[in-house]
């Protein structure tokens, strides 16, 4: 196995499913900014007014490379026309909310795992070089529905590079925990709780990873640079406690216990002792790596300059060895949400229903 990673590697032309989303604007920013070079860089996503919206904070007459495609990872003949004359896939597409996959399992379905398959299929029927998808920390020993959708496609995109023959085309996939700020996330969450001095915890031992959106977009492009095709790459990123958010957010709230909903965990991992086998560490990222005839472990880690990670390892968000301290969490949401955020002290002590406890709405990863 030859191992050839192109750190100046520069995409001519970008499809980005899902790109309306958090990490869309995120991605579409840095690549305008990384690769002004750039021939064309397609937003592919089904909601025409978020389109609408993007393209006004990106003019045509500023970025003539930006286009927008309405469709649907769903409907392959679409997602194929799309990729005509694209060289690069990134595949953010998904639906992510624990609570409606659990409720909708088909739908969850037919977007993460049957789109998944049409992205793998449009990418080996069209001229396409280089396709990373995003995946979750959920994919990892899977409870929920979304992160089951998740695991499925992740191997989707890892058995895929046995079908490209001889053809220059790598598939990738990086895998990341909460993402600080983003829609319907914990943070933003809390933020709009905390004027009726209850923040709602579902269990105080609760932990997550946290990574920024900008962050997030760094893997992405490690990942089509280095990628010789079957990789989850996984950033070395912080935890934090859920009861320190709160604390960080609203230091005079009220913290309710409101239990755990079908498909959470109390800690989340990335990788399980089951992957560690194929594991390595290169020190920036840990990379597990396709039990195939393809990859030697040894002279992958020969040639990346990577090593093999220890007999039963795991990582988890409750057992990692950095954490983020309730100062730290007040500085990431000043320089990722609210630059103008203050921690709150409310006026008012109120109490939060039942209602509004199941109706919470902060497990997406965008």
């Amino acid at each position: 196995m030859s191992v050839e990673t192109n750190e100046n590697f520069k995409p001519r032309s970008i499809l980005l499913t899902g790109g309306t989303g958090s990490f869309g604007k995120v991605f579409v920013k840095m690549i305008l900014e990384r690769y002004p070079e750039v021939e064309r860089l397609v937003v592919f996503s089904r909601d025409e007014l978020k389109q609408f919206e993007m393209s006004q904070e990106f003019p045509r007459s500023k970025y003539k490379q930006l286009e927008f495609i309405i469709g649907d990872v769903r409907d392959g003949s679409r997602l194929r026309r799309a990729c005509e004359g694209i060289d690069t896939i990134v595949h953010a597409a998904a639906l992510k909310q624990v609570p409606a996959a659990e409720a909708n399992p088909m739908e969850c379905i037919l977007t993460n795992v049957h789109g998944a398959k049409n992205v793998v299929d449009a990418a080996l029927d069209c001229d396409i070089n280089r396709v990373v998808a995003l995946s979750s920390d959920k994919a990892a020993a899977p409870v929920s529905m979304y992160g089951a959708t998740k695991l499925c496609s992740d191997k989707l995109f890892v058995a895929a590079n046995e079908f490209k023959i001889d053809r220059d085309l790598a598939f990738s996939v990086v895998r990341y925990g909460n993402v600080m700020g983003s829609r319907g996330s914990v943070v933003p969450f809390f933020m709009k709780k905390r004027d009726s001095g209850v923040l709602p915890i579902t269990d105080t031992s609760m932990t997550r990873f946290n990574i920024s959106l900008e962050e997030g977009v760094e893997v992405v492009i490690h990942a089509l640079q280095s990628a010789v095709g079957g990789e989850i790459f996984v950033p070395k990123i912080p935890s934090y406690k859920i009861t320190d958010v709160a604390e960080a957010i609203g230091p005079d709230c009220k913290q309710e216990i409101v239990g755990i909903r079908p498909g959470e965990k109390v800690h989340e991992e990335m990788i399980t002792e089951s992957d560690s086998q194929m594991t390595v560490d290169n020190g920036r990222y840990f990379v597990i790596l396709p039990q195939t005839d393809r990859f030697s472990i040894d002279s992958y880690c020969m040639q990346t300059n990577s090593k093999r990670v220890p007999h039963q390892f795991t990582y988890s968000s409750g057992t990692n060895d950095v954490w983020l301290t309730v100062e730290d969490i007040r500085d990431l949401i000043k320089t990722h949400v609210d630059p103008e955020f203050k921690p709150h002290r409310p006026s008012l002590a109120g109490s939060i229903s039942p209602v509004d406890a199941q109706d919470r709405d902060w497990e997406k990863i965008a």
